[in-house]
């Protein structure tokens, strides 16, 4: 029996839950929940069934290689590694060097997400690699980084919320998306004190009934002015923590200046929510600070990607940092402000290097001492280490054009599902000259490579993940691999030595960390005190975990990471181009996830008791919408916007406000979401807008019709 430690949503598990993973002799395996400070045993469906993927007859084992007609076939690695390196530097040989690109992904280990940086700017020598985790994370990275000085999930141990009195959750409907989280709240729902912020009734939000809780509904894509009217109304009313922001914040009267428009009459006319709630809301809040000041049950706010995945994202997130401040949460021992990470590895996979202006250590590219730390630890001139290169949306956007990019290595993604604009996407793809895709499923990017490469899975591979605490987790293999699938480092050691490389690639997971501990000494996620030995037998190891320290569980009690040691108040309000690209056509989309289903659903989708719940796109409307549209439930829909169009099952529900419609983007073919959101991104983040689509909807020409299918592609 092997326990592995999963971070983040890996396998729809939970932010750092344990599991166990049990091997028996049939070559099987079977996963049962284990007690851990973040999930108490608990798994969600996806978690239970992971188990069915590691032998699913779908698994790749072989690599795939396009033949002149256009078909996969089964080919060898001693004639594809050889393939890719010649095809590369021919590329590069007529194109230049950023003509080739690397596009990860947040569910990679820790081991894998560093090297695949390394791999990019040392082997491939390309500026271009970007990941996933920007679709996820950036805005409350952005907004962490420019309020604190420093990005970490949540800066304090998950279960400290468990002691809680009061919690406001924004944009996350966690009880669907890691239902063992929720768990931790059922303190502040005894005490009446949980808030929910999301335009639909979700499963979250409805936990709200349950105890004396509040569920505030805005009109999607007003979040920042809600958090404007509740920022108001703290300092209207003189509940801010005056001594706190003197002691310990800059930039206190440029947002209380800015805040005096906000009042709540005028934020109800913006977002629907009664300015009765919203005094009440702000009122709580403060009851709920000044009693963890006190001594009491604590107070936090948190935040998902429901206020994050926004084109003004990174200022919405920064509003609710705001409010943070004024109550006095950040930095204390019983309160706090933290963002919900939503991928396997979401927060180790944006620290090591696979961000387009990232070196590891959560450093900057463009920092000449963060270049030559790192390229000293490599053994490596440091001007070998290109500059920044391009987010993923920009990069993503320039696949095929001239001067843009022409081969393209995806490692832990699926962008034909999960990108904005995936028409657009899509076409890019096939446009390639080169496109490697390294899984263990034909998932629909892989299904357009020239090459795909078999790889391990979570059971079969070591390594480490760090999850929305910071904590850093080993990872163990529990069952044998399939023969043929290999290692990403395995892959990337090869494919390094073909290409002539620079400094060291090892297939070993503790020889890459022990290089990953060292590249991030002294930068703000530093892991240089940490190795395998130290993660096997000491206490819960939390970043940043420096030589000789014993970690930090808890992250600014003694000071913020600006160089003066405050927290920083970011005057922000609404932008004029945000609002007027959310004018609803006459309805607006948002898109999410669902309990059965993870990010694009290649791996759950094969999941027979999963799919079986959830087998196809199903779109929720009002049934005041539905009736004025002459919608009836199951009626076969087409959801248009200027993008393109998608296809999708009607399901009428009350709990969605009628100026919205939901549609969740684990679906394929003709049901992908993101046929119909756009390329508009966060200009501080390059985080895309995927909440607030306009779109029409229309009954579908044949009211039968069959359910919405995925698109399979034969393998010769």
């Amino acid at each position: 029996m092997t326990v592995t430690p999963l971070a983040g949503q890996d396998q729809g598990h939970g932010e750092g839950r344990l599991h166990e993973v049990t091997a028996p002799h049939d070559g099987g395996a079977t996963v049962t929940g284990r007690d851990f400070p973040t999930n108490r045993g608990g798994l969600c469906r996806k978690g239970w069934s992971a188990a069915e993927l590691l032998r699913h007859p779908d698994r790749l084992t072989a690599p795939l290689l396009r033949d002149p007609d256009g078909i996969l076939r089964e080919s060898t690695w001693s004639a594809v590694l050889p393939l890719i390196s010649d095809r590369v530097r021919g590329i590069q040989s007529e194109h230049g060097q950023d003509a080739v690109a690397v596009f990860g992904g947040g569910g990679l280990t820790n081991e894998k997400a560093y090297t695949l940086g390394k791999f990019a700017r040392l082997a491939l020598r390309t500026s271009r690699i970007d990941y996933n985790g920007r679709f996820c994370m950036s805005s409350a990275a952005a907004a962490g980084n420019r309020a604190f000085g420093m990005d970490r999930g949540l800066p304090f141990p998950l279960a400290d919320l468990g002691n809680a009195s009061v919690v406001l959750l924004l944009g996350s409907n966690a009880a669907d998306t890691m239902p063992p989280f929720v768990q931790h709240l059922r303190a502040a729902q005894a005490a009446g004190g949980l808030i929910v912020v999301d335009p639909r009734r979700s499963a979250t939000a409805r936990i709200t009934e349950q105890g004396r809780g509040i569920h505030l509904q805005p009109t999607p894509g007003t979040d920042l002015a809600l958090l404007l009217g509740l920022a108001h109304v703290v300092v209207a009313e003189g509940l801010e923590d005056r001594a706190f922001l003197a002691s310990r914040t800059r930039g206190y009267d440029d947002v209380a200046r800015g805040l005096a428009r906000w009042w709540p009459e005028r934020v109800q006319g913006i977002t629907g929510v009664p300015a009765t709630a919203i005094r009440a809301t702000a009122r709580l809040l403060a009851r709920g600070a000044r009693s963890a000041a006190e001594g009491g049950p604590g107070a936090y706010i948190l935040t998902g990607r429901g206020v994050e995945q926004h084109a003004d994202g990174t200022d919405t997130t920064t509003a609710a940092i705001n409010l943070a401040l004024l109550l006095g949460l950040p930095g204390t021992t019983a309160s706090g402000y933290g963002t919900l990470t939503g991928q396997g590895n979401g927060q180790g996979g944006r620290e090591h290097g696979q961000k387009a202006d990232q070196l590891p250590g959560y450093r900057r590219i463009t920092d000449p001492a963060a270049r030559a730390h790192v390229a000293a630890v490599r053994g490596v001139p440091e001007s070998l280490i290109p500059g920044p290169g391009l987010p993923a949306v920009e990069l993503l956007a320039s696949l095929g054009r001239a001067g843009g990019t022409r081969c393209l290595f995806v490692h832990g993604a699926n962008p034909a599902v999960s990108a904005p604009d995936a028409s657009a996407v899509i076409d890019g793809l096939r446009s390639l000259d080169l496109l490697v895709v390294s899984d263990f499923f034909l998932s629909e990017t892989a299904a357009l490579a020239d090459v795909v490469l078999p790889v391990l899975q979570w059971a079969e591979e070591e390594g480490t993940v760090t999850n929305l605490e910071g904590r850093v987790l080993r990872r163990r293999p529990a069952v044998v691999p399939p023969p043929g699938a290999r290692s990403e480092l395995w892959v990337m050691r090869e494919l390094a030595r073909l290409l002539e490389a620079p400094s060291l690639f090892s297939d070993d997971p503790g020889t890459m960390f022990d290089e990953l501990a060292r590249a991030s000494a002294g930068g703000l996620a530093d892991y240089s005190g940490l190795d395998y030995a130290v993660l096997d037998g000491g206490p819960p190891a939390y970043w940043p975990y420096p030589s000789g320290s014993a970690g930090t569980p808890r992250l600014f009690l003694d000071a913020f990471a600006h160089a003066d040691g405050r927290a920083v108040l970011v005057p922000v309000s609404p932008r004029a181009d945000a609002a007027a690209s959310r004018t609803p056509a006459p309805l607006l989309l948002a898109t999410g996830r669902l309990l059965e289903h993870y990010q694009s659903g290649a791996q759950t989708r094969r999941v027979p008791e999963l799919l079986a719940a959830r087998p196809g796109p199903r779109l929720q409307v009002h049934p005041a919408t539905a009736q004025a549209l002459g919608i009836r439930q199951d009626d076969a829909v087409v959801i248009t916007s200027t993008h393109g169009e998608a296809r999708a099952t009607a399901d009428l529900s009350g709990d969605i406000r009628p100026d919205t419609v939901f549609l969740a983007f684990h679906f394929a073919g003709a049901g992908t979401a993101n046929l119909l959101t756009g390329g508009s991104t966060d200009p501080v983040s390059g985080m895309p807008e995927f909440k607030t689509t306009p779109v029409r909807v229309t009954t579908s020409a044949a009211r039968e019709h069959r359910p919405v299918g995925e698109e399979r592609v034969a393998v010769a």
